[in-house]
């Protein structure tokens, strides 16, 4: 059965952090919540814990899975960054964007795309997230928290709980999400490429959602 705790929103308790970073390095699977919606995530190094987030997520391994980062210098550790990719990053991060870019040697193989060798990055701008991505000292692994079979992500703690207690190891409750996934920007080409139209605004790529099929 599921661990629960509800961390106060702005100023998370270091206890319970601790206690999710813990959850984390033992293996385990959390959901927990992001400046879009929730996310299910995991250690980004351990085999089991992330084929266990794609049995969850009933994904296989050309989904893109994103990496949650605590900044701008953890994204160019594990993704080939060059600098104009940098200045536009870095005048929208934190915030609800994903962006896929060339993967690094840092990043394993079994969690890139197989054909591509692109991972997705995000810095999110949710403080219990950041406080929990500080306590580790490295990403996490994440996936928006989508059923299989459902359309909108799970954005309640406790039926996430209700619904998940025996197959995640944690919920971090932030309280209610929103139920709009995160912008999803492709930065492999020579021009950003919207994948998918969500909470963060296009304007800044100078792109719109209604050019996308």
């Amino acid at each position: 059965m599921s661990q629960y705790f509800a961390p106060h929103p702005e100023n998370p308790q270091p206890r319970l952090i601790k206690q999710a970073a813990q959850i984390v390095r033992d293996g385990g699977v959390i959901a927990l919540p992001t400046d879009s919606c929730y996310a299910i995530a995991c250690q980004l190094d351990d085999k089991d814990a992330v084929t266990k987030l794609r049995r969850i997520r009933g994904i296989d391994d050309r989904h893109h899975l994103a990496l949650l980062c605590r900044d701008l210098s953890e994204i160019a550790q594990y993704a080939q960054v060059d600098n104009v990719q940098y200045r536009l990053l870095k005048s929208i991060t934190p915030g609800p964007y994903v962006f896929i870019l060339p993967a690094t040697r840092e990043v394993p193989k079994r969690v890139s795309h197989p054909s591509r060798k692109t991972i997705g990055l995000r810095v999110p701008h949710n403080a219990i997230t950041q406080s929990l991505l500080r306590e580790l000292g490295g990403p996490l692994l994440s996936s928006t928290l989508i059923l299989p079979g459902g359309t909108v992500p799970l954005n309640d703690g406790e039926e996430i709980r209700e619904r998940l207690e025996h197959a995640i190891d944690l919920v971090l409750d932030g309280g209610a999400c929103g139920i709009e996934p995160s912008t999803v920007i492709d930065l492999t080409g020579a021009a950003p490429v919207l994948v998918r139209a969500g909470v963060g605004a296009l304007a800044p790529f100078g792109l719109a959602a209604e050019t996308v099929d």
